[in-house]
């Protein structure tokens, strides 16, 4: 066996000798193929601007001319990618909407409009300004994977907006038509589609074509109407803008492995030469020891404290080793004990020397020849375990010889 351990200590450090040689070529780069793990909170952040077109599309519209309705908007968000796939913005808009509202009376926001004669219409020109919250999912990444460096995303938000408007109209009470506030706040749902376009790893143009659910107020009909806008997006992204993968070492390849393949080689062959000494030495019969048990007592008689007189019990049971000892004709050696945790050197000699006799002339007494009994006695301690144990010191033992 000291061979296989010389041969398997000479294996290691040839094997410690070719990693050191090697430990500088060791390179350690982010695997993408082994997922992905989510950034720093400072990561992954960025600034949003919008700016583009509205069309309004309530049962009055349709009487206007489309091209007629379009209205310029702007909006501006900050935002923040969770992981490839979610994230969540949150900013500020305006938008104007243009169109006709159906009304028995002028109010503020419509101005008349004698395109239709069977009813009053007048033309609407209203401002909303809001703030906005929308919670975004990466549709190329979900589909396709996490890809760094992709130039196309498009991403699906919805969310909604509280919003107030600004009407431009007669107000009450004056005649001059002018932008004026509509006393108007609502809650308003929103959808939109992202398409993106990374310029570089920080910058990004798109188009951004959203929908908004919101009340139409202005048409006092309890109706919603529905505002579509197309607008173009600017995209800054702060700090790191992709995502992390684990990092892994890459090994440069081993240039010539010969030597490596003799040496196994050759370790191999004094493995299987040790294997079968092994084998030979383990199908050698093995000579059978027998360890002799050491003789036992025939009895053991046990004493409370300070006590050598015999139970009842006591008593049957040495009338049973009196039948024994007539039956064999052996000659047998009686030994007291007493314990030296307790009493005085005197008190346990003749305590020793009580229980000894006491025994002795009991079996006497049921018949075993005298001749055949040898009494002594034995100053130490019978079984020596300790305080905890010394009733097992308290004894007459019954040895043959």
């Amino acid at each position: 066996m000291k061979k296989s351990y010389l041969l398997a200590l000479g294996c290691a450090l040839m094997a410690g000798t070719a990693v050191a040689q090697n430990a500088q070529e060791v390179t350690y780069v982010e695997d993408p193929a082994q997922g992905y793990i989510f950034n720093k909170f400072a990561d992954n952040w960025f600034i949003q601007a919008e700016g583009g077109v509205t069309v309004g599309f309530s049962d009055a519209d349709i009487h206007s001319s489309f091209w007629k309705r379009l209205a310029p908007g702007a909006n501006l968000y900050v935002g923040k990618w969770f992981s490839p796939i979610l994230g969540a913005r949150v900013g500020g808009e305006w938008m104007q909407v243009k169109g006709l509202v159906h009304t028995e009376d002028a109010t503020l926001g419509a101005q008349p409009w004698e395109g239709v004669q069977d009813f009053n219409t007048y033309k609407t020109k209203v401002n909303y300004f809001g703030g906005a919250f929308d919670v975004m999912l990466n549709l190329t990444n979900w589909w396709c994977g996490y890809r760094p460096g992709r130039v196309y995303n498009a991403y699906l938000y919805a969310g909604g907006g509280i919003y107030w408007s600004f009407a431009k109209g007669i107000k009450e009470g004056k005649t001059d038509y002018s932008w004026n506030n509509a006393k108007d706040r609502f809650v308003a749902i929103r959808l939109g589609l992202t398409q993106e376009f990374n310029l570089s790893k920080h910058f990004a143009l798109g188009l951004d074509l959203r929908a908004i659910a919101m009340p139409n107020n202005t048409d006092h009909v309890g109706k919603n109407m529905i505002v579509g806008e197309a607008l173009i997006t600017a995209t800054y992204k702060f700090n790191k803008a992709d995502w992390n993968a684990p990092i892994v070492p890459v090994c440069p390849p081993a240039e010539n492995c010969d030597e490596y393949r003799a040496r196994l080689a050759e370790a191999d062959a004094r493995i299987a030469d040790l294997e079968n000494q092994l084998r030979a030495c383990l199908n050698r019969p093995v000579e059978k020891v027998v360890e002799k048990v050491p003789d036992a007592p025939l009895a053991t008689i046990y004493y409370p404290c300070g006590v050598y007189r015999l139970t009842s019990v006591d008593r049957k049971v040495l009338k049973s080793v009196a039948n024994a000892m007539k039956a064999d004709g052996k000659d047998y050696v009686l030994t007291g004990y007493a314990d030296n945790y307790t009493g005085t050197e005197a008190i346990n000699k003749r305590l020793r020397e009580n229980r000894v006799n006491t025994v002795k002339k009991q079996l006497v007494r049921y018949g075993v020849p005298e001749g055949q009994l040898e009494a002594t006695t034995n100053d130490n301690n019978r079984v020596d375990l300790g305080d905890k144990c010394l009733t097992l010191d308290r004894c007459v033992t019954i040895m043959a010889k």
